[in-house]
């Protein structure tokens, strides 16, 4: 019995997919009128046009296999990219995800037309059995590029993120051979592998002889944070430069003192100033200040 259900089924996903063959033209010239590919391809109709016969190809396949309801279809994969193209479009275009779907589901009307119209008798079994399925394989058509929609948003937002920590990680050029971070806000293991990279990039880029790691914008200390510092000192200094660690206000060396971390080996200063001073004197160079208005000097 299971058996003879199976055979059955296949039979009608078969007719399916024959139909969505032989109707590809018919399909593909009224989905390429609605927004989801109009809005999309809009270089040329016949553009939108070809777009639209690979997802009905896409669909003949998945349906030649049966496997209507299965999002890893191969049939699938032949427009998956395209499908995410199509997604991220209409979001950038500010429409939610539900509303991209239903533009998705919209897609079987025009399709469900051209298959009743297949047979003499709507109400015929196989015309039913086939509508069912051209129902299922629209739905899981919608799910794929919900997929595609929310996999693309979390790409986006990932390289944001990204983009965020490179930008509030700055490496300034102080003076010939003298660079700088100012750190502000927490410094988590993502941060501190970007201020690792672009403080060595930038004393590679520079000829730095000397870093400096201002912290004085970051709120806490714990081990965690001394142990990035202290990798990046480690690092700074594999490159040639000597790393000085500026800005530890009275609350974090109480709190660096309590929890035993030893920065007995990275030279500290005060503020940033201080640093400056430090890694100049290093290189000989001594800044006088400019004689007061009026002053005469000596």
């Amino acid at each position: 019995m299971q058996v003879a259900e199976h055979e059955t089924a296949l039979d009608v996903t078969r007719e399916l997919s024959d139909f969505l063959e032989h109707r590809r033209e018919q399909i593909a010239q009224r989905w390429a009128e609605a927004a989801l590919f109009r809005t999309v391809f809009t270089v040329s109709r016949d553009e939108a046009v070809e777009a639209c016969k690979a997802v009905v190809d896409a669909l003949a396949e998945v349906a030649r296999t049966g496997r209507l309801e299965d999002l890893r279809a191969p049939g699938f994969d032949s427009v998956r990219e395209q499908l995410g193209r199509m997604a991220a479009s209409r979001a950038k275009a500010g429409y939610t995800p539900s509303q991209i779907a239903g533009e998705v589901a919209g897609l079987r009307e025009p399709v469900t037309a051209l298959l009743r119209a297949e047979y003499d008798d709507p109400a015929d079994p196989r015309a039913q059995a086939g509508e069912i399925a051209l129902t299922i394989l629209v739905g899981t058509l919608r799910l794929v590029v919900m997929e595609t929609t929310v996999d693309a948003g979390e790409e986006l937002i990932a390289r944001q993120r990204q983009q965020l920590l490179e930008v509030a990680t700055p490496v300034i050029r102080l003076w010939d051979g003298v660079v700088a971070v100012p750190l502000i806000g927490t410094l988590d293991s993502a941060r501190s592998q970007i201020v690792m990279e672009s403080l060595l990039e930038a004393i590679v880029d520079q000829r730095a002889r000397y870093a400096i790691l201002d912290i004085t914008g970051v709120p806490t200390v714990d081990s965690l944070v001394a142990q990035h510092l202290m990798k990046t000192v480690a690092a700074a200094r594999l490159m040639g430069a000597e790393c000085i660690v500026s800005g530890i206000r009275p609350a974090i060396a109480q709190t660096i003192v309590q929890l035993g971390i030893d920065l007995g080996t990275i030279i500290t200063r005060a503020g940033l100033s201080d640093a400056l001073a430090y890694a100049l004197s290093q290189q000989g160079i001594v800044v006088s200040p400019r004689p007061a208005a009026g002053g005469s000097a000596r």
